[in-house]
């Protein structure tokens, strides 16, 4: 597990720029598949055949990541920038940015206005060391990507890393590939591309499939932090399936066969209710005429900040489901 994620979540892979974790992915999962392939959108899209008579289930997770993107470099070599999806300059001050590159510059800000509010994005540059606009322009340049430059952590119990939106999404896919054995139904595994800037690229490979159902694997926050919103999910209380977010209900057939499955293989869950975001689940749900759409999200602590945090028990909770659906799915 350790390496695996290690590697998954370390890779710079903002938006739009999924080349590097995509090629990473392909070679984890080739052998483990019957055919694989990377659509327009950059998705890509690996297929294992089921029985005749079997269903079309899809599974998916996006790949990308927040980041940054530079859009002015001064005349002292500051580069600024502009968000890639949800980067929050609440979490941003002097944490450390890597561009695809391999450069990597710290986040710094300019003089507040005052010390207890947080400044704005416009407000915000990255030192990446230059002592020149010439000299920084040698290192980077106006449209690179870069994203959040941190240490992977995997103990007993937690995981602690930057990009396990959707990181571990894919993990997850891909420790289900490698245990699907001879399915009854035909599975699909899409790691898909630019979620984090408007649930881009699920739509298009959604609707080029058409499953009879499918199951996002996301990330969700949790309520089990002090004085955090109030929200039933917990690390580890288990593969948390989806009830409603802010962008979709979820197919009421999906979530019960979600539901069953969990209670047949003994699988810890529990629910969630999402006030705010929301998933690949919504794009898909009204794609191709409308697809039966479920998910399953892996309760996280500090979203979108280079320390995300889940837990390894539930990780294995999600997994297991995912498998197990694969295999049962008839509805």
């Amino acid at each position: 597990m350790r390496e695996l994620i290690k590697k998954l979540t370390e890779i710079s892979s903002p938006s739009g720029n999924e080349d590097d974790i995509r090629n990473f992915i392909k070679k984890e999962i080739k052998n483990h598949c019957d055919s694989i392939e990377t659509d327009a959108m950059g998705n890509l899209i690996a297929r294992i055949n089921g029985k005749k008579n079997g269903k079309t289930v899809l599974f998916d997770a996006h790949m990308d990541e927040i980041g940054v993107m530079v859009n002015h470099i001064d005349q002292n070599g500051f580069l600024r920038f502009t968000a890639i999806g949800g980067f929050f300059p609440f979490h941003a001050l002097v944490h450390r940015i890597r561009f695809q590159n391999g450069v990597i510059g710290v986040i710094g800000e300019e003089k507040r206005d005052s010390s207890t509010k947080v400044s704005p994005l416009d407000k915000l540059y990255i030192d990446i060391g230059a002592k020149s606009k010439k000299e920084a322009e040698k290192m980077v340049g106006i449209g690179d990507m870069g994203t959040y430059a941190a240490e992977t952590i995997v103990t007993k119990d937690r995981i602690i890393a930057k990009s396990l939106d959707d990181r571990i999404g894919c993990y997850i896919m891909i420790k289900a590939m490698k245990t699907i054995k001879n399915p009854k139904n035909t599975v699909y595994f899409v790691f898909a591309s630019q979620e984090e800037v408007g649930v881009r690229g699920a739509r298009p490979a959604a609707y080029r499939i058409d499953p009879d159902c499918a199951v996002a694997l996301d990330v969700t926050g949790t309520g089990d932090t002090p004085e955090s919103n109030k929200m039933e999910v917990k690390l580890d209380g288990g593969a948390a399936i989806k009830v409603k977010d802010s962008g979709m209900i979820t197919n009421r057939k999906i979530r019960d066969e979600l539901v069953d499955v969990a209670k047949k293989h003994k699988i810890k869950y529990q629910f969630e209710i999402l006030e705010h975001g929301t998933t690949d689940a919504f794009g898909i749900q009204i794609t191709a005429g409308g697809i039966p759409t479920g998910a399953i999200s892996i309760p996280s602590r500090y979203i979108h900040s280079p320390s995300e945090m889940v837990s390894v028990s539930d990780v294995e909770a999600c997994t297991d489901l995912v498998v197990a659906f694969a295999n049962e799915y008839d509805v």
